[in-house]
C-alpha cells in the first residue's frame, strides 16, 4: 500500500530510559488513514504527532464505536528491532472491528502499516533489556450525526510510546481481590473485543480493590457470578498440582495473545493444560488444601505477573509464600528471551524488521 511519510521539523529525544514509565513519552509521528462507505480506507499517512480534531457529534464520542490494539517493538542485542506475533495482533484487530460494526482493514495492509511506522520510529526503541517501544493501533467511528446506526466514517491510528522496564524493581507479586459485586462483560457481550468500554466498565470495581490494598480484581462470570474469567487486564493461570488451569473462551474472556503463547510454551514443555471452566468454589478449596501452588497473570505489558495473595471475600490466601513460583519464572525467562532475541526462537513467533 502507498504511505505517505511527512517528518517533523523539530524531532525530539528519548528520556532516559530509567525514566520512560509507561505510556507517558510518545514519539515523534504518528499514522493516520480514513475510512468512508463506498470508498474504503484511503490516505495512509504518517505525519508529526499532534492532536486531532473531532466534531462534537463524532460517533465515538456518544456510542463507543472504538477498538485498539496493544504490541511491543523489541531491540536485539545485536541492534535490530522485532516484532512478536503481530500477526496476532492484527487478526484479533479485525475480530474486534466485526464486533462492534467498523470497518476491517486487510491484514497484510495492517502489518505493513506497523512495520513501516515501527521503522521509521526506530531510534525510539529503546536498548535495556525489559524495555520496549509500545504500540498502540485504534480504530474509531467519526460521523458526524447523532443517532445509533452503522458506521460510515472511520479513523485509523497507531501512536507509540517508548517504554521503561515493567520490573524494574524485580518480579514482585501482587496481590488480587475476587470481585463479587460487578462484572466485567457476559457471554454475547463485547468481552472478547478489545474495546474501550470493556475498560471503562471494570474501573469501579479495580478502584474499590486499590483502597483495599489489592492492585487488581478477578472478574467472575456474569451470568452465574461463579466461574473465574480473567484478571483487569490480563488473563489468569493455575497452577493445581499437575495441572495447569486457564479460563476456557468463551467469549466473555480476551484473547490474549500472551495466553496463547503460554500455553504453547507450557505444552513444549510437557506440562498439561487444560482451558475449562474454573469456578471459584474449586479455586478456593485448591488454595484451602495447597493444591494451588501458582498464580499468574499473563499480557503484553508484564508478560507474566505472579499471584502472591488473592482475597475472596473476608478471606485472604497467599499462594506460594508469597513468592513467585519456579514455573511462572520458567514462563517470564522463555517468553521474554525469545521477544528481545536473547534465546532462540523453536516457535517462529519472532518478525524481524
Amino acid at each position: 500500500m502507498e504511505i505517505k511519510i511527512t517528518k517533523t521539523a523539530t524531532p525530539s529525544e528519548m528520556p532516559p530510559e530509567e525514566k520512560l514509565g509507561f505510556g507517558k513519552v510518545f514519539t515523534d509521528h504518528m499514522f493516520i488513514m480514513d475510512y468512508e462507505s463506498g470508498r474504503g480506507w484511503y490516505d495512509a499517512r504518517i505525519v508529526p504527532f499532534g492532536r486531532i480534531s473531532l466534531h462534537p457529534a463524532s460517533t465515538v464520542l456518544h456510542y463507543g464505536a472504538e477498538i485498539f490494539e496493544g504490541l511491543k517493538a523489541y531491540r536485539r542485542a545485536d541492534g535490530g528491532v522485532q516484532l512478536f506475533r503481530p500477526m496476532e495482533n492484527v487478526k484479533r484487530m479485525n475480530r474486534s472491528a466485526e464486533r462492534m460494526s467498523l470497518p476491517e482493514i486487510d491484514e497484510n495492509d495492517l502489518l505493513e502499516i506497523l512495520t513501516t511506522f515501527v521503522k521509521t520510529e526506530e531510534k525510539w526503541v529503546p536498548r535495556s533489556f525489559g524495555t520496549s517501544l509500545y504500540l498502540r493501533p485504534f480504530l474509531f467511528g467519526n460521523d458526524e450525526t447523532l443517532g445509533v446506526h452503522a458506521v460510515h466514517r472511520a479513523t485509523f491510528m497507531l501512536i507509540a510510546s517508548p517504554s521503561g522496564s515493567y520490573y524494574a524493581e524485580g518480579i514482585n507479586p501482587v496481590g488480587i481481590m475476587i470481585e463479587s459485586e460487578d462484572v466485567r462483560t457476559v457471554r454475547g457481550g463485547t468481552g472478547y473485543a478489545k474495546c474501550g468500554g470493556n475498560y471503562a466498565a471494570s474501573t469501579r470495581a479495580g478502584e474499590r480493590a486499590v483502597k483495599k490494598g489489592y492492585s487488581q480484581v478477578l472478574w467472575l462470570d456474569g451470568v452465574e457470578r461463579k466461574y473465574v474469567e480473567e484478571v483487569g487486564a490480563m488473563n489468569v493461570m493455575f497452577k493445581i498440582g499437575d495441572e495447569i488451569v486457564t479460563p476456557m473462551l468463551t467469549g466473555s474472556i480476551l484473547p490474549g495473545i500472551t495466553r496463547k503463547s503460554c500455553i504453547e510454551v507450557l505444552k513444549s514443555m510437557g506440562y498439561e493444560v487444560s482451558e475449562r471452566l474454573l469456578s471459584v468454589d474449586e479455586l478456593v478449596s485448591a488454595m484451602e488444601s495447597g493444591k494451588l501452588e501458582e498464580a499468574w497473570g499473563c499480557g503484553t505489558a508484564a508478560v507474566v505477573s505472579p499471584i502472591g495473595r488473592l482475597a475472596y471475600g473476608d478471606k485472604e490466601y497467599v499462594i506460594n509464600n508469597g513468592k513467585i513460583g519456579a514455573l511462572t519464572q520458567k514462563l517470564y525467562d522463555v517468553l521474554t528471551g525469545i521477544q528481545w532475541g536473547k534465546t532462540d526462537d523453536p516457535f517462529g513467533w519472532v518478525y524481524p524488521l
